[in-house]
């Protein structure tokens, strides 16, 4: 060995002992922070970055807060509401249609003020938006561009404890948000952050519901900070590493994820949903290591690739498909043999790298929650380099009980993952008619909530005592199931509030039989139906680009998708696609008949019309039935 590599080796094993040595320090800090806030001041003590929030600004170039701005703004912030009149405890609204740095520092800013923060989210009517602010006595708000100030503005008019609206948008004609600033009770500020304790309110996230007016979850700092010590590990990457963040801060998934990315001392660029794709997207100029997304997004981006195989044509188009194909058998722990070696290699050389340039090239897990993703999902991205973990929670849970983690057995495809650590699960099956192991999920641990503010009704609902402990009742229904090391993984089976009844008397769970069967290409969204009738059947919302080059291939006109839904070739079609996955379910189970809408389920509709899905893209049931009623008397009248 040469006097050169000597030297090289001994570099870098100081630089690694260096490493390592930050990284101790960093893993205690993180154990020591148990109020919100103190994850930015341990970043600034730890690893200060100079790039920590950033954002792209009117002219789309970056820019970005470092964690010293960070910290200074929300100081500043938190004094400009004390000398507003407000005092500790007071509630403070958030709304933004996209994420931003100026809304975290204004979160921030309330943790540091010991006030309360009330995200909004920015869809909701403006009848729920007087409800929240009401309901929590709201007496301030910061939002940003867009008709966001109006919206609030209209909703203080019947709202008697908002006083004042500030917008993070310098370039409108309303208050501005910096100009509330202030240093004048900076003294204020740090007497009252050294009494903020962790068990204290944090923050009241109003769940959007699937009926009735949302209820306000109770989170206190501690509640979040644990599944942010728990989670962080499941994070990849290394201090100033990039990270994206498009999901809404208003959802604890996101939020709580935020704090994690502060907590690992990733780079943090907020960005929106239609800003990732394309070449000049925000996934391939940021190259992050990191994002967390919802099932739904997951699949487009597969819908996406999927098309341009079809594109591609010929020998290309052929080798796409085959390489596709051998996603089908993928499983983790797949050991090949020479020859299916060198398939995969083939594969990934010429197929799967560019899907993971797509996204960045650099990208070492993504994270997906707030609905169940199909395994065929998962499993097509696993396959192609790009870990897929899934976990699972509720708002009220802060949000993460369970979630798969990138150890070799942290990770189960078609589970939520194991149990984070500090949280009990049980599986509660004395209420109802289960299937054998299965029942309702009941969690006890430091990040359930306190109940919802104002609302003992629904407070005396969730929550059951069991040997002297209070657990609260998530309202799905799940089992555990184990791996073959032992390691308990969780699998949801359904909502219990969603089970349908039949006529027969047979319970009906149909988010397994919708998620399996949106696995499709062909199919969009799907919600199964059949309460109180003798068969199960399905409305389905085909999906229009995968149907529309379906017709071209087969010789069928397609002039628009609610003609296509009545063509007797396309019903046909989609005959064949529920006759093949109908056999996976029981006879009782299997969906008879189906109806083709040619209307999109949305989060919102410009046109003011109600909407089929919650902000987190959960079915409304209720207004489904009632708005397809026609389709579905179709159904069961004939």
């Amino acid at each position: 060995m040469s006097k050169f590599t000597n030297l090289a080796l001994v570099d870098y094993i100081f630089k690694q002992l260096h490493y390592i040595s930050i990284q101790t320090k960093i893993d205690q800090t993180i154990m020591a922070a148990e109020r919100l806030f103190d994850f930015i001041y341990d970043q600034q003590k730890n690893h200060p970055l100079e790039k920590s929030l950033g954002r792209k600004d009117d002219n789309g170039k970056w820019m970005f807060y470092s964690t010293g701005s960070i910290i200074e703004q929300a100081e500043k912030a938190a004094s400009g509401l004390i000398g507003l009149g407000l005092d500790k405890g007071d509630r403070v609204a958030i709304s933004s249609y996209k994420n931003s740095p100026e809304w975290t520092i204004m979160d921030l800013a309330c943790q540091m003020s010991g006030m309360v923060s009330i995200p909004l989210y920015p869809t909701i009517s403006s009848r729920e938006y007087e409800f929240v602010l009401n309901n929590s006595q709201t007496k301030m708000a910061f939002c940003g561009p867009g008709d966001l100030y109006e919206k609030l503005q209209k909703a203080k008019l019947n709202t008697p404890s908002l006083d004042k609206i500030f917008s993070f948008d310098e370039n409108s004609s309303h208050p501005y948000w910096k100009d509330m600033f202030s240093s004048e009770h900076a003294d204020q500020v740090e007497e009252i952050k050294k009494a903020v304790h962790p068990d204290d309110l944090a923050t009241i996230i109003y769940t959007s519901g699937t009926t009735g007016n949302p209820k306000g979850v109770m989170l206190t700092h501690r509640n979040i900070a644990h599944v942010v010590h728990e989670t962080v590990p499941v994070l990849p990457g290394k201090p100033g590493d990039n990270a994206l963040s498009f999901l809404p801060l208003c959802h604890i998934f996101e939020r709580a994820v935020s704090f994690g990315l502060i907590c690992k001392n990733l780079s943090v660029h907020f960005t929106g949903t239609d800003n990732l794709g394309g070449d000049d997207g925000d996934l391939k100029s940021v190259k992050p290591v990191f994002f967390s997304t919802v099932p739904r997004l997951l699949e487009k981006v597969y819908e996406s690739i999927y098309n341009k195989g079809l594109a591609l044509g010929g020998t290309k188009e052929k080798l796409f498909f085959w390489a596709l194909g051998l996603t089908d058998t993928y499983t983790l722990e797949q050991d090949h043999s020479f020859v299916d070696g060198l398939k995969w290699k083939v594969a990934d050389k010429l197929i799967f790298s560019k899907w993971r340039e797509a996204l960045g090239g650099n990208v070492q897990a993504i994270v997906t929650g707030a609905a169940a993703c199909p395994v065929k999902i998962m499993r097509v991205f696993c396959a192609a380099g790009i870990p897929i973990r899934e976990g699972y929670g509720l708002t009220e849970t802060s949000p993460t009980l369970t979630v798969n983690t990138l150890d070799d057995d942290g990770v189960m495809l078609g589970t939520v993952g194991p149990v984070i650590k500090g949280v009990d699960l049980i599986i509660d099956s004395s209420e109802g008619e289960y299937k054998e192991d299965e029942g309702e999920i009941l969690a006890f641990g430091p990040n359930v909530t306190q109940g919802y503010y104002e609302n003992p009704e629904a407070n005396a609902a969730i929550f059951k005592m069991i040997d002297g402990k209070k657990w609260f009742r998530t309202g799905d229904i799940g089992k555990f199931v184990e791996s073959k090391k032992g390691r308990k993984f969780l699998k949801i089976t359904d909502r219990k509030k969603e089970l349908l009844k039949t006529s027969g008397g047979k319970y009906v769970a149909p988010a397994p039989i919708e998620n399996r069967m949106r696995e499709s290409f062909f199919i969009e969204q799907m919600m199964v139906i059949g309460e109180k009738q003798k068969f199960v059947s399905a409305l389905i919302v085909p999906a229009p680009e995968a149907l529309k080059d379906w017709c071209l291939n087969n010789d069928i006109e397609f002039t628009s998708l609610a003609d296509a839904c009545n063509n007797e070739k396309v019903n046909a079609h989609y005959q064949e696609i529920i006759n093949g996955y109908n056999p996976e379910f029981s006879h009782i189970e299997q969906i008879k008949k189906f109806k083709l809408l040619p209307v999109e389920w949305l989060p919102l509709h410009e046109d003011g019309a109600t909407a089929e899905l919650t902000p987190t893209q959960k079915l409304k049931r209720r207004v489904i039935r009632e708005k397809f009623g026609y389709a579905i008397d179709e159904i069961y009248n004939v």
